[in-house]
């Protein structure tokens, strides 16, 4: 063993990021947030773990904040990718000072605000969507009678 350093995890440094009044210690990605990460991110595979330690990294450097100052479902980082993330609380004895830990559950990743000026004022965005939606299935409806 000689020669030989390991590296030590210090015992000051905390083990979850604040994120608004969440306290989050764990991020799991669902499968439709790892499709969407490889079609409206960052072309090509990622792994799901390359994709997590991404988003603690961002969390760590304070990047992602919320998209607006009162709903906590959708997040922006670097003032470009919007996310939906939802949050649980951790069970078992992880009891912190101020409150219990969450994971992030990433919902999906809507896409870059830079590429998608729709992006920009999503209230207006989804009010479109499910007005098209709407739309469609009434003109389809009309269509089988």
């Amino acid at each position: 063993m000689r020669d030989k350093a390991t590296e030590r995890w210090s015992t000051y440094e905390p083990f979850f990021i604040a994120l608004g009044d969440k306290k989050v210690a764990d991020i799991v990605i669902t499968n439709h947030a790892k499709s969407r990460y490889g079609d409206r991110i960052e072309s090509g595979q990622k792994s799901t773990e390359e994709i997590t330690a991404w988003l603690w990294e961002c969390l760590q450097n304070k990047q992602m904040l919320p998209y607006y100052r009162k709903e906590e479902d959708v997040y922006l980082i670097d003032d470009d990718i919007v996310v939906v993330a939802e949050f649980g609380e951790l069970a078992g004895p992880y009891q912190v000072e101020g409150g219990p830990l969450h994971k992030m559950i990433v919902v999906t990743f809507l896409g870059k605000m830079s590429e998608t000026i729709e992006l920009r004022d999503l209230k207006s965005y989804y009010s479109w969507l499910r007005h098209s939606r709407r739309m469609t299935l009434m003109k389809n409806g009309r269509k089988k009678k």
